[in-house]
């Protein structure tokens, strides 16, 4: 994940000013401005911190020309947005057009099925296999992985799923929980954990029971306990609604699946590692910006400051899953109710920025 640069002349109104120049015909003329613009923004300063530093994250307002850093923005805005950008005094403030909280609606627009077999039935079974396989002594490093434990009251499962539509219609993304395969980017045969450099982490038969279990109950409307709430520093972020447990799956990180070297230029704020391929080409990514679950609203630490690393509840980790990977985001550690999801954007690879994160 990385901060990305506008490379388009139509968007010149949202990045710095492009520099005086001297032309190479006529080396001893006047310095000239380029003809594609008449205003002269090589002294705009961001109105927030004042500063004229890091110009190619300086977003101008296409109303006032006032300029603003792109981290200096809150909620942070990571990459320069594609057309018309409005600050906050010139935008409308619209105000968030929550999601109606009517069961048929729900039920459409996550497409929720009645489950054949009570989940609560296979999560216990799940649960008497593993004490029946489970050793006194056990490390945490071969701990088993938790199914989420659903809210009991049906009416608040509603509100967490209303809370999360209400996010995916404001971002435009439509629904999805499992990796999606679109015409014309990298095709299902492309994921093959074996591709993964060093290798992958393989998901045992139980976990891999356990994973399943967590889809299957949100098939059926068994909703993790997680509310999606908008934060005018954060914008979108995800909070607890119920005690989670030390290594219970969150969620698996969705989204559309592509090529890393066809999203060089990707714009999107969210896109994650799916393969890390020996061969750069066949490399992997996860753009959650079309299709995408609650995963994509899950905020990052920043890694920069002790206070930052502290906040990491969650741990985002990829498994091979008979054969193919797939991302998990995973509690770390008990999560206390009302607090709020965070995991290092980084893990080991330490490209994307965050030190500007709140």
């Amino acid at each position: 994940m990385a901060y990305s640069q506008s490379r388009s002349l139509r968007r010149r109104r949202t990045e710095a000013s492009k520099p005086i120049y001297q032309s190479p015909l006529k080396p001893h003329s006047e310095p000239q401005i380029d003809d594609d613009d008449d205003d002269d923004y090589s002294y705009t300063v961001c109105e927030e911190c004042g500063s004229g530093d890091a110009a190619d994250k300086l977003l101008l307002c296409d109303k006032c020309d006032r300029g603003f850093h792109l981290f200096c923005l809150r909620p942070i805005i990571v990459s320069v947005p594609k057309g018309r950008w409005f600050c906050p005094s010139c935008s409308s403030q619209k105000k968030l057009k929550r999601f109606p909280l009517i069961q048929t609606k729900i039920v459409d627009f996550f497409r929720i099925q009645r489950s054949t077999e009570p989940t609560q039935k296979l999560n216990h079974d799940i649960q008497k296999k593993r004490k029946r396989s489970s050793s006194l002594v056990i490390s945490k490093k071969k701990r088993k992985l938790l199914p989420f434990n659903p809210t009991e009251d049906p009416l608040r499962r509603m509100e967490q799923m209303a809370s999360l539509a209400t996010a995916l219609t404001a971002t435009g993304t439509e629904f999805s929980n499992e990796l999606t395969y679109m015409p014309g980017m990298a095709p299902r045969s492309a994921n093959q954990a074996i591709l993964e450099h060093g290798g992958m982490q393989v998901l045992s038969k139980e976990d891999t029971e356990t994973l399943n279990l967590c889809k299957n109950m949100m098939a059926g409307g068994e909703w993790p306990p997680l509310m999606v709430v908008f934060d005018p520093k954060e914008g979108f972020t995800v909070e607890a609604d119920r005690f989670i447990k030390d290594l219970t799956i969150i969620t698996e990180y969705v989204g559309d699946v592509d090529f890393l070297k066809k999203r060089e230029n990707y714009e999107g704020d969210s896109m994650m590692t799916l393969i890390s391929a020996t061969d750069p080409s066949r490399s992997l990514v996860i753009c959650p910006d079309k299709h995408g679950n609650i995963a994509r609203f899950v905020n990052g630490i920043n890694n920069h400051t002790p206070d930052g690393k502290k906040k990491q509840n969650v741990k985002c980790v990829r498994f091979d899953v008979n054969g193919e990977c797939r991302v998990l985001l995973i509690a770390n550690r008990d999560i206390r109710k009302g607090e709020r999801l965070y995991y290092d954007y980084n893990g080991y690879l330490n490209e994307y920025p965050t030190q500007h994160f709140i």
